[in-house]
């Protein structure tokens, strides 16, 4: 076995492990150095919480879950219809990348007509402006 072969399962265990670790880390200091900073400008930690508290609250459409259901049923249309298809026709990549694009686009413009047609009904069963 030459020394390469034996550095891939050291490397392997490095980014499986140190990565998510390092990511950790930094998320740990990150909000170690914020709390210090607010401590050294005499934000008590009410008014801190009272302050991101309100920034974090914020309005979520009813829309939402609809409009990923849609669209994870269309990229899964799109996938099956290209292989399908690819294994029936031979075709290359590029058709099955366009099938599922197209999927995912009529998916949204599904989405579209599902949700503008129930806020025409009803224009106060949802909230208009989406954030998500």
């Amino acid at each position: 076995m030459s020394i390469l072969e034996n550095l891939v399962p050291l490397v392997a265990i490095v980014f499986t492990f140190g990565i998510p670790g390092l990511i950790i880390f930094w998320a740990i200091y990150t909000k170690h150095r914020e709390r210090m900073r607010l401590i050294e400008k005499g934000v008590t930690p009410e008014d801190a919480r009272k302050y991101f508290g309100e920034i974090e609250k914020r309005t979520r459409s009813p829309f939402s879950a609809l409009k990923w259901g849609i669209i994870f049923l269309f990229l899964g249309a799109g996938i099956l219809i290209a292989n399908i298809l690819s294994e029936v026709y031979s075709f290359g990549d590029g058709v099955t990348f366009g099938f599922v694009v197209f999927f995912i686009g009529l998916g949204y413009l599904i989405y579209y007509l599902v949700a503008s047609k129930t806020l025409k009904s009803n224009p106060n069963s949802a909230v208009t402006s989406e954030k998500n």
